[in-house]
């Protein structure tokens, strides 16, 4: 497996991964949000590909950033029939690896309430609850939300 920054010809297959594994919604247009992050820190879109030099394909993604304060991890997503081999805390690494780079001194993350497996596997890797309430507003509603 390869951990790299994201390409431009990703996008189809990050786009299906994120579906597959439910990270999608309404209000959230998938290609909207990876146009954004190319314009912040585009060498934080991690992909994780394997496969031949001729035909690699997406086995997992995450977008990193970075906003001086708090690291943040958002998108993780790892291709179901490749959990439990390791992929996902293979990307979480390089993620960490990445921010303690740029001194970032510590790394957050949203996980749906609903989401107890997901919760259980990021405490198995170091995460636990820091007891905040993410609050949100949305500034800019993307098209497909309308």
């Amino acid at each position: 497996m390869n951990i790299r920054p994201y390409h431009a010809a990703d996008e189809g297959s990050v786009i299906a991964l994120w579906q597959a594994c439910g990270l999608t919604r309404p209000w959230n247009d998938p290609r909207k949000d990876i146009a954004r992050k190319l314009t912040e820190q585009p060498e934080l879109f991690l992909v994780a590909e394997e496969g031949s030099d001729g035909a690699p394909s997406v086995v997992g993604v995450a977008m990193v950033g970075y906003d001086g304060h708090r690291g943040w991890v958002n998108y993780l997503a790892v291709d179901e029939s490749r959990r439990g081999e390791g992929l996902g805390a293979a990307i979480m690494a390089e993620a960490e690896r990445l921010l303690v780079e740029r001194g970032c001194p510590k790394l957050n993350l949203q996980v749906r309430s609903t989401n107890q497996g997901v919760i259980d596997w990021y405490r198995s890797l170091g995460y636990e609850p820091d007891h905040a309430v993410s609050l949100g507003k949305r500034l800019i509603p993307d098209a497909s939300a309308q």
